[in-house]
């Protein structure tokens, strides 16, 4: 699996349009959205989302840890695990967003993670791992 943050993610963070304390959410997509980390700045720029079971649209919300890491200049964003309980799904890549809780063209997008394949649930629990990404300070 590979996560990519979009471009935008750390604009948003200087801007002040994505802090700590917001409400993040984490959505699933099928082999149909191509990713482009330079020009999707919004959920509103996502296609494909997945449908099925146990499985509302939108996502799910999550709750992610900051951890400065002094020794190595970095800050290090983590995404917990989450799971859709009793799901009948197939999804190829999680997008992570800030959610403001009304137009998809108001959410600022943050990272998206590649599975590499097709991975699919028939009545039973999708997993999503728990995700990374690292936000190095120049030297």
């Amino acid at each position: 699996m590979s996560s990519t943050a979009y471009d935008s993610y750390l604009d948003d963070v200087l801007a002040g349009n994505i802090t700590k304390g917001d409400t993040y959410y984490v959505m699933l997509v099928g082999s149909g959205y191509t990713e482009n980390k330079g020009t999707h700045t919004k959920r509103s720029d996502i296609t494909s989302e997945v449908s099925g079971t146990g499985y509302t649209a939108g996502g799910q919300a999550i709750v992610p840890t900051f951890t400065k890491d002094t020794t190595n200049h970095r800050v290090v964003v983590t995404f917990p695990q989450v799971a859709w309980a009793n799901s009948t799904i197939t999804a190829r890549k999680a997008v992570y967003y800030k959610r403001r809780g009304g137009a998809a063209s108001a959410d600022e997008l943050v990272c998206v993670d590649d599975f590499g394949a097709d991975v699919s649930t028939s009545a039973g629990t999708f997993t999503l791992n728990a995700t990374t990404i690292t936000i190095n300070t120049p030297a």
